[in-house]
């Protein structure tokens, strides 16, 4: 994919479907890790490690804040590295993907010690945080290279929102790949009952049966799991690598650079991101609120616990089958009516599934609409942050290096803000009296964790929306931004 100028006029080289695809590949161990991660890792801390809860908070604050911390340094590093013959995203990919893979492999094994578990969860945690940059699987060295790749595969909008949607149409599809390999295979390693029993209160002997064996085996089956996904990680960052050509910007040789502290004020101070940020770091909360604590919801709130993997697949499938409805409304509607009806659309399921009593047929109903949401979750951020960059250049021509800084304070906020939420989550579980291995919960547990998947996400939605409906970025201020930027190539 290219763009060339020819007696001032802009000839734009379409991307082709293998460009594309080799692009949306790159993002699926993001998403992979990041829903194996997202699901599983505070049950498993919680059942399998058999970590305290406030200590599993720990972990999950201090990795994520991490996590969050070091985007913007790698951002600017990124933004300051020089176009080799692969590009200026490309080497920091390949530098990361064996480092990443390693750690997200060790972050699943269970140390054979008590004392400073915690200290080898946060070590590696933090490690794979770094080395990745992928919401939760891949942190700094990967996603936000990644993520700013956008911006240097073609010049055009509507082939950058084309690449966009295939983007997340293989990420949603890495979701329900990672959640079906994590659940497939831990999901069926338990000693507990389906819990419709547990729910009346008539098993709650069951925590005092013998675990050793059922343990042990839960613990090889996460380890496979991870080796697994390992395997498609490196696969996926090959293909990134093979099937993408990067393209060096046209009007950058008579421009200055940022510094770090130039480039903070600049993209700070643009309104339009401020306010896209805000308005999606609530409604990206109200998301990962949902996803991190769903599998303790399922499992001890609605008593489903041999199928609580099956459902969160239900949910992804969903999902991944819906965006390119969202590509195409977003199309023919514009992207911020795109976002009200993507977001409200999972309210009235968010307060459904915890207003009607347990029942396995309405659950997989509810989750399979909440997907429909979820799709339009993971699109619509990545959609319309490109016009925030694009807007950028046109107020700020002579100013080059910004894009990879505008996507790695966006990831910041984000992870940030959900580090804080899933820790305090994650230690609301132990005010509330979470038992660590047991097969049920008191009630006070159950409480907590119906607020957590239903109100707090519905009150963080609608949020959201109110803020978006000040982002000033609408079509036509889109098409001549387009224009401009024509113009100035």
């Amino acid at each position: 994919a290219g763009a060339n100028c020819s007696a001032g006029v802009l000839i734009i080289n379409r991307l082709s479907v293998w460009s594309k695809l080799c692009y949306a590949i790159g993002g699926a161990p993001y998403q992979i890790t990041g829903s194996a991660l997202g699901f599983f890792l505070q049950i498993y801390l919680l059942d399998v490690a058999q970590l305290d809860p406030s200590h599993a908070s720990i972990i999950l604050f201090v990795g994520r804040a991490w996590d969050a911390i070091t985007d913007p340094t790698v951002g600017f590093l990124v933004s300051r590295s020089r176009w080799t013959g692969i590009g200026r995203m490309m080497p920091w990919i390949l530098f990361s993907t064996p480092f990443a893979v390693m750690t997200y492999f060790l972050i699943w094994y269970v140390p054979p010690f008590e004392q400073g578990k915690i200290y080898w969860y946060l070590i590696f945690y933090c490690l794979f945080q770094s080395m990745q940059t992928v919401i939760l699987c891949s942190s700094c060295c990967f996603h936000v290279p990644y993520s700013a790749l956008t911006m240097f595969i073609s010049k055009d909008q509507k082939e950058r929102d084309s690449a966009t949607a295939y983007r997340m149409m293989v990420e949603v599809l890495g979701t329900v790949l990672g959640t079906a390999i994590q659940g497939q295979i831990v999901g069926g390693v338990s000693n507990c009952p389906n819990e419709t029993d547990v729910i009346d209160g008539t098993n709650s002997n069951n925590s005092d049966v013998p675990r050793d064996v059922t343990l042990d085996e839960t613990k090889q089956a996460y380890l496979i799991a991870s080796g697994v996904i390992c395997i498609i990680y490196i696969l996926c960052a090959i293909i990134l690598v093979l099937g993408v050509k990067e393209q060096e910007e046209t009007i950058r040789k008579n421009s200055m650079p940022l510094t770090f502290r130039q480039g903070l004020w600049l993209v700070m101070s643009h309104g339009p991101y401020i306010k896209l940020v805000i308005g999606f770091l609530f409604t990206s909360l109200a998301f990962m609120l949902l996803e991190g604590n769903f599998a303790l919801f399922i499992t001890y709130a609605l008593g489903h616990r041999k199928d609580f993997q099956n459902i969160l697949l239900v949910i992804m499938l969903s999902g991944a089958l819906t965006i390119p409805l969202w590509q195409w409304f977003l199309t023919r509607y514009g992207k911020k009516k795109a976002v009200y009806f993507g977001m409200t659309w999972a309210i009235p399921f968010m307060i459904l599934i915890i207003s009607v009593k347990s029942n396995l047929i309405i659950s997989y109903l509810v989750s399979m609409a909440a997907g429909v949401s979820v799709a339009a979750a993971f699109l619509l951020p990545w959609s319309m942050l490109p016009d925030v960059v694009d807007d950028f250049k046109v107020r700020n021509p002579d100013i080059h290096g910004h894009e990879a800084l505008f996507y790695s304070y966006y990831v910041f906020f984000i992870k940030f803000a959900s580090g804080v939420s899933l820790g305090i989550s994650t230690l609301s579980m132990k005010f509330a009296g979470y038992v660590t291995g047991s097969c049920s919960q008191p009630e006070a547990v159950i409480l907590t964790l119906k607020v957590l998947v239903s109100p707090v996400p519905v009150v963080l939605i609608v949020v959201g929306l109110l803020i978006l409906r000040t982002y000033p970025i609408d079509e036509d201020r889109r098409q001549g931004n387009r224009k401009l930027l024509q113009e100035l190539l």
